[in-house]
């Protein structure tokens, strides 16, 4: 299994509206061969010191893979195909943390 967060940094204002067209492939994510578990997540206040500061505008995306092979072809699935040219005007930068479990 592997682990996947996928950091992506909108642009201004645009949070809701990327949700929003995200919210529309997590169904079709989730059946993909592979997949056990993919969902969006935003930063989430607490008082704890340690906590950097909230970041308003980034989603970060929590995947995980049966395999690498698994998470290859999602990124080609004819549904992320589609998807991305919706969303291009939102973001403005991805990076992807790819981690395996310990133990």
């Amino acid at each position: 299994m592997i682990v996947v967060l996928a950091s992506i940094e909108l642009n201004g204002g645009k949070r809701a509206e990327f949700l929003k067209e995200f919210s529309r492939i997590v169904p079709l994510v989730r059946a993909e061969q592979g997949c056990i578990e993919y969902f969006p997540s935003v930063d989430h206040a607490t008082h704890l010191p340690v906590q950097g500061p909230l970041r308003d505008e980034v989603v970060v995306v929590v995947e995980k893979w049966e395999s690498v092979a698994a998470l290859e072809t999602h990124l080609i699935a004819p549904h992320m195909m589609e998807y991305r040219p919706k969303v291009k005007d939102f973001v403005k930068k991805v990076s992807l943390q790819i981690l395996e479990p310990v133990g």
